[in-house]
């Protein structure tokens, strides 16, 4: 992503009205690399994410609400008792860095005003969060590097704070014109103009440097190799007032593909043609608070869901595997009736056999034109034993086709039930969400409570909410326990029930309070259960509707199995932009 330093300086120039002066009321981490400072200033109030993340290393006001952790953070807790009330002085960035500086005024112990420093480091995987004294003090910071993990740079309570080493690059807005001229006509061999200016300039992204060889050489490969002397002294006038301009008038630019956030800019993007559309955003905060809400909230899930996840699909795997044994079982015993038939066979000829014979040639007296066969025989059995033995084993097989018939069914709620928990895992919102899921599995024997300390008790999370055009509440659960408190025991038996046909999803409950729905609110509700559910990508999705009075919870049933038999179906299209706007 192009978040370099031209960014950050527009970036920063942005937030610093908004900032200078504002009081932090809050602090809150809402994941490990992130902080969140809730503030009011003379403009107003808002929050400012900071991010720390390897992936997305960032800053900027955000109107995304984020989950509050139960028990905060020793970081979260320590910056709470440094900054809590601290008033923002300055919002600095060294020249072409990748790091933004905030001074704070702060209060000490006894009351006495002091200065602290939180400072943000944004580079890559080297990104980190640290809190400094006014002097200059490391005081802690959110990744701690000892002389282990680099010997060029620690990071440590306690030590003084020093910038990260510069890259022997230089600053493309200082370099004066006639150094360019000379450094771009003595260029020897075959060069790209992008990879050019990226291995000699510190501060730009390769997206800028593709960017400013579209626009002076007409392709984002253009080689400077077999440009003539006159032509390259040209081109440096027009490279370095181009480098110059980059800082004036910066536009925040959304690139969209296929209708999709796919990468962003500080000024509108040529290179991609009509592949990429762009759209001007209203303000950088904006535009990062689009790109990175929903990639920040999957990737935030998927880390806590990742062991759930892998315990469940090992389980999937290994119940889809014994599944396939049984049956395998299962077919060789229904051939049990040929077992007796050859019992009798052999015991009609017991007259005509010795002890120790391996082999029984008889007359088939089951087969309709009466022919020989071959039957094998133990030698170490009498010929008595040999005919008990086949009986015996068509008795096992017999008993074998029930028991498996009985293990195979509860197999195939058991896999339902894994795919049910799955699908939950793909579709979680909330921190909570995946607590409820970690619980339902812990109460049902499929992981352990690894968790031992005395947690905090959170409110239990009620079903999703939302408004249809027509005013009636509809509500979706959120996983296997609240789908059945939802339509076993919060809906009335006149509300509409609706769910995705055969296939897993979430319980969606109109409620009609005595009613009859227009078809316009049973289509949105059938959207929202198609939303949510493993259907939510595909087109002309079957949804099942039904009276809550004629689902059933059957006898011993997996949380958020039911069963139902008068229903009419509805097809519909999922639309992504639906939940958000019943929920407005």
């Amino acid at each position: 992503m192009p978040f370099d330093a031209l960014f950050l300086s527009a970036l920063t120039a942005e937030l610093t009205p908004t900032l200078l002066g504002a009081r932090i009321d809050k602090i809150q981490m809402p994941a490990r690399d992130q902080v969140v400072l809730q503030f009011r200033g003379p403009g107003g109030g808002g929050r400012l994410l900071l991010s720390a993340a390897p992936g997305s290393p960032r800053l900027h006001l955000t109107a995304i609400p984020l989950p509050n952790p139960a028990q905060p953070p020793m970081f979260c807790m320590l910056l709470r008792k440094h900054l809590s009330g601290g008033r923002i002085m300055a919002l600095t960035q060294p020249p072409m860095e990748r790091l933004v500086d905030l001074r704070l005024e702060c209060l000490d112990e006894l009351g006495e005003p002091t200065e602290k420093h939180l400072i943000l480091e944004m580079m890559g995987r080297g990104a980190n969060l640290i809190l400094t004294s006014g002097d200059g003090h490391i005081i802690d910071c959110m990744r701690r590097i000892d002389f282990e993990m680099s010997d060029k740079r620690q990071v440590l309570p306690g030590l003084l704070y020093h910038l990260p080493p510069v890259p022997d690059k230089l600053d493309p807005l200082t370099e004066d014109e006639a150094a360019l001229t000379r450094a771009l006509t003595a260029l020897e061999g075959q060069k790209r103009l992008s990879k050019w200016l990226l291995e000699r300039y510190r501060g730009l992204s390769p997206l800028i440097c593709r960017e400013l060889s579209f626009r002076l050489l007409g392709d984002t490969e253009a080689d400077l190799g077999p440009l003539s002397p006159a032509r390259r002294e040209a081109l440096a006038r027009q490279l370095h007032q181009a480098l110059l301009a980059l800082p004036r008038d910066p536009k925040p630019t959304l690139l969209l593909q296929e209708g999709k956030a796919w990468d962003f800019s500080f000024h509108p993007m040529g290179q991609y043609g009509a592949y990429v559309a762009s759209r001007e955003m209203p303000s950088f905060s904006a535009l990062l608070d689009e790109f990175y809400a929903r990639r920040d909230h999957a990737e935030r899930m998927r880390q806590k869901t990742q062991s759930l996840h892998k315990a469940m699909v090992n389980l999937r795997d290994r119940t889809a595997r014994k599944l396939q044994n049984q049956r395998q079982e299962l077919a060789a015993a229904a051939d049990r009736e040929r077992l007796r038939q050859l019992g009798d066979i052999v015991t009609a000829n017991l007259h005509a056999m010795q002890k120790g014979q391996a082999r029984l040639t008889a007359v088939d007296f089951y087969d309709p034109e009466m022919r020989e066969i071959d039957i094998p025989l133990s030698p170490q059995l009498s010929p008595q034993q040999n005919a008990a033995k086949f009986y015996k084993d068509y008795n096992r097989a017999k008993t074998a086709q029930r028991v498996l018939t009985e293990q195979i069914e509860k197999g195939e709620v058991e896999l339902q039930y894994v795919h049910s928990i799955l699908d939950e895992l793909e579709r979680v919102e909330t921190e909570q969400d995946v607590m409820e899921i970690r619980a339902e599995l812990v109460a049902g024997g499929y992981v352990r409570d690894t968790d031992k300390k005395k947690k905090m008790k959170l409110a239990p999370a009620r079903p999703m909410e939302f408004r249809s055009s027509e005013g009636y509440l509809i509500r979706v659960g959120r996983n296997n326990r609240q789908n059945d408190q939802l339509t076993l025991k919060d809906s009335q038996k006149g509300d509409l029930w609706l769910h995705v046909q055969k296939l897993h999803g979430s319980h969606v409950v109109i409620a009609c309070g005595g009613q009859t729905p227009a078809d316009e609110t049973i289509t949105e509700a059938a959207m929202l259960a198609a939303w949510y559910s493993q259907a939510r990508e595909s087109q002309n999705v079957a949804v099942d509707v039904t009276p809550v009075k004629q689902v059933k919870k059957p006898a011993g049933g997996k949380p958020g199995m039911v069963i139902y038999h008068e229903y009419r179906t509805v097809y519909v299209t999922p639309d992504p932009d639906l939940p958000a706007k019943l929920r407005g």
